[in-house]
């Protein structure tokens, strides 16, 4: 099982998982089918093969460039026949349509009916099992796969529930549906099993868990990765839930420290807490110039041109 990683918009994750044997394909949580989010002077995509941990096959091409998912599928010579989709968010969700319409009979799969094309089908060799993982929505489907008879690690596909060092803000549920999501849920997957999670948001999570457990020697470590990582540009996917267990404070509710850092003691208590701490501890971002945010709303088609009267 290979994973190829595209980063789209401004820190979401796509991907792009291809079974090697019968060549089958499913893409995961498509935003944009067609382009993918420009990075400076160039747009690439990186392969992660599980059993060595290793990117490969990057690919540099010019900004002006169409990059289209679809391409990435032709190049590698696979057929696309499945697309999961986490939660139905615009940017998890919004290339659906336009991937049902160019290849008919594709299958689309999720937990919320608000997820646009969804259809309720698996696929082929590669198995799926949907862990319903509410939190950030009330519907956040995650997907945990693996191959038989292969060496490679399984892998979960965790959208905006479980990200590198943290997890996506609670939007529709209650503390404790969160806290069974992330704990019991995906925290006693496989310790090996490879972390892809849906927005680039790794150097932040790690700030904060550095303030949560300013002695956690494995943030510490992570940190200083992560803080080379974002020098080259490159993604910070895939963790392992082994590694998450160890520096992801929100994994880590029931350890002291994350306990007198919130002042409780009851998990999902803990979890509220470091949730709401988490929202106040935000990086503040650079604002765009009004001349950007428009660009970027076109570009995306937030915006329609105005017809001609």
């Amino acid at each position: 099982m290979k994973v190829k990683v595209i980063p789209v918009l401004e820190d979401n994750y796509m991907y792009l998982v291809i079974e090697e044997h019968t060549r089958e394909a499913v893409a995961v949580d498509v935003a944009v089918p067609k382009r993918a989010r420009p990075l400076p002077g160039a747009l690439c995509t990186r392969a992660w093969r599980p059993n060595t941990g290793s990117h490969l096959d990057h690919l540099h091409l010019p900004n002006s460039h169409p990059f289209q998912l679809l391409e990435i599928v032709g190049r590698e010579r696979v057929s696309l026949t499945t697309v999961l989709t986490t939660h139905h968010h615009w940017d998890h969700a919004r290339g659906n349509m336009e991937l049902v319409r160019l290849l008919p009979g594709l299958v689309v799969l999720g937990a919320d009916e608000r997820i646009c094309a969804l259809t309720r089908r698996l696929f082929g060799a590669i198995h799926v099992r949907c862990l319903l993982t509410p939190g950030h929505t009330s519907g956040h489907m995650s997907y945990f796969l693996w191959e038989d008879e292969c060496l490679d690690p399984p892998a979960v596909f965790s959208g905006d529930a479980l990200s590198v060092a943290g997890c996506g803000s609670r939007l529709e549920t209650t503390a404790q549906q969160m806290y069974h999501s992330l704990v019991e849920t995906l925290g006693t997957l496989p310790p090996e099993t490879k972390v892809f999670c849906g927005h680039e948001h790794t150097l932040g999570n790690l700030e904060f868990a550095q303030k949560v457990e300013p002695c956690n020697n494995h943030v510490k470590a992570k940190l200083s990765w992560a803080k080379k990582r974002d020098e080259d540009d490159v993604p910070m996917v895939p963790s392992t839930l082994g590694e998450e267990l160890l520096y992801n404070p929100f994994l880590r509710v029931a350890e002291e420290p994350v306990r007198k850092f919130t002042g409780k003691v009851a998990p999902a208590e803990v979890l509220e807490v470091l949730c709401r701490e988490r929202a106040s501890f935000e990086r503040v971002a650079e604002p765009l110039q009004p001349q950007a945010q428009a660009l970027l709303a076109l570009q995306w088609g937030l915006l329609s041109m105005p017809r001609p009267k």
